[in-house]
């Protein structure tokens, strides 16, 4: 009878930077905005970002700084849960209200109902 032992070593190398410290920032109010009529479709490669909204709608910053509203059809419970979502363009390369959806990767889809233009309410 033979008996053989093998040992496995490994190392995890994890790096942390250093962190110099931030100056202290003032608190700023977050952006209150106003909605004002949109554009029916938009280009897909203008835009440069998107956040979820509170209230079931996506807001999209746009290449130019500006800021667009995504309305999503009735209740869109999905979009709350899950953090990520797709936009799949026509074959024009626009998304378009009332043909366009935002699908969640639960594989639920929320018809896009119209967009918004967003503008910084006064104070």
């Amino acid at each position: 009878m033979q008996i053989a032992q093998v040992s496995i070593h490994e190392r995890i190398i994890i790096r942390v930077p250093r962190m110099s410290r931030a100056p202290v920032r003032t608190y700023a109010p977050p952006t209150e905005w106003k909605e004002h009529k949109g554009p029916k479709c938009i280009a897909v490669d203008e835009i440069a970002g998107a956040m979820l909204n509170k209230d079931g709608a996506v807001d999209l910053v746009m290449d130019d700084t500006t800021r667009l509203r995504a309305r999503l059809d009735g209740d869109c419970k999905p979009l709350d849960y899950y953090s990520g979502f797709y936009l799949r363009p026509g074959s024009d390369g626009m998304i378009c209200k009332d043909r366009d959806a935002i699908r969640m990767r639960s594989g639920a889809r929320c018809q896009i109902e119209g967009f918004k233009s967003l503008r910084a309410k006064k104070k």
